[in-house]
This record gives C-alpha cells, structure tokens and sequence, in this order.
C-alpha cells in the first residue's frame, strides 16, 4: 500500500474501525513510516480537543427573554405565515396545471384519468378534514393560554 492508502485510514484507526488485520498492517507501516506516525499523533492531539468540546444550550431564562419580546414574537409568526401561504399557493396552482395537463394528455387512458383524479381529490378532502379538526380542537383548547 501507499502511503496516501493509511493516511486515509488516520481516523478509522483512531476510531477503532479497522478489523484487526487492517490494523495490523496499519501498525506495521507507521512503525517504519515516520511521517504517518507524526500525522497520527496530530490526529490524536486534534481528536482529544475535539472530544472536550461541547454544545452549550442556552439556558431557559435566556430563551424566555428572547421569547418575551413581542418583536421576535411577531417576526416568527409572520415568517411562517409567508411562508405557509407561498407554499400552499404554490402546491395549489402546481396541483390544478398537473390536472389540467392530465386531463389535456390524449396518451393517457380515461380510467387512468379518472383514478388519478380521485386520488387527488381524495388527498384534498383528508387535507381539508385535517385543517378543520385542527382548528376546531385550536379554537376550544382550555389550556392554550396557560402554555405561554
């Protein structure tokens, strides 16, 4: 093996992801290869830094704070206010060209057509019936106002 082959095994190795005859022969070549041994070390030292670092989560004061102002409030609202009613428009005029263009298509049988259809229009109404038991249940929920 080459030289570049090992030093793509530098992180298996360290990770304990080489079967035993890979890591053998791996052993065996930094033994007389001095250059992947000081790579090695690199790695170990770069590894053990990494392996104390760690993400630190704000704490839940922080979070209310921001939480609290009506600004940040109001600007995540309305970014997924945009953002839901772009997204629905978008499905909604994809929907009606993609069944205006199979309904227009000669190629495609009319049982086909009509199962399609149903399919869609299907989908539509388990959709419209999800929405409106969300709201339902949104409108009468006791605890909405005790979670904020």
């Amino acid at each position: 093996m080459v030289c570049d082959d090992y030093k793509d095994q530098l992180m298996s190795y360290l990770d304990n992801e080489l079967s035993d005859e890979q890591r053998q022969r791996f052993e065996e070549h930094l033994a007389d290869c001095s250059e992947c041994a000081e790579e090695l070390e690199e790695f170990q030292k770069l590894k053990a830094i990494t392996d104390e670092v760690s993400l630190a989560e704000p704490e839940d004061r922080i979070w209310q704070d921001y939480w609290s102002n009506i600004y940040n409030r109001i600007e995540r609202g309305m970014g997924w206010v945009l953002f839901s009613v772009a997204a629905i428009a978008l499905i909604v005029y994809g929907g009606f060209k993609g069944i205006e263009e199979l309904i227009r298509d000669p190629k495609i049988e009319v049982l086909l057509k009509i199962g399609l259809l149903a399919v869609i229009a299907g989908l539509a109404i388990l959709f419209v019936s999800v929405l409106r038991e969300r709201l339902y249940f949104w409108k009468r929920d006791r605890y909405k106002d005790v979670r904020r």
